[in-house]
């Protein structure tokens, strides 16, 4: 069931509206997306989105790159290059939400200070 939502950065002045194909987060435990977002980076993807404001993109490796508001620096975005789907930050999306955690990826690349303790499925790396 696809369903409209929005969002915003800590600011404001990146806002963001879409709509959900799937309303389930996978929380990336990755190196990458832990220094991006200072601990665990938890996403939903969609392939309609509609972006306003400054929103800047930092090219993260030679696949994917990441959408951030330059004023406040809040992670908002991960795409792959090439493609029309973007994950956006289930942190930024305006509640109630109506999403929920599915999966944890990348899981042997996890920070040593945390336990995953939701016994929801978890992938050694992204399938």
């Amino acid at each position: 069931m696809a369903y409209d939502f929005s969002g915003k950065c800590l600011c404001g002045a990146v806002t963001f509206t879409g709509r959900w194909i799937d309303p389930s987060l996978k929380a990336c435990h990755c190196g990458q997306c832990r220094r991006w977002s200072g601990h665990v980076w938890a996403a939903g993807t969609t392939d309609k989105l509609t972006i306003r404001g400054d929103l800047r993109w930092f090219q993260s490796s030679d696949f994917a790159e990441r959408g951030f508001c330059p004023t406040c620096g809040s992670s908002l975005f991960w795409r792959r290059q090439g493609s029309d789907a973007i994950d956006v930050a289930g942190g930024a999306v305006d509640t109630p939400t109506g999403l929920t955690m599915e999966s944890h990826i990348f899981v042997q690349d996890k920070g040593d200070y945390y336990h995953i303790a939701d016994h929801l499925p978890q992938e050694e790396r992204e399938t």
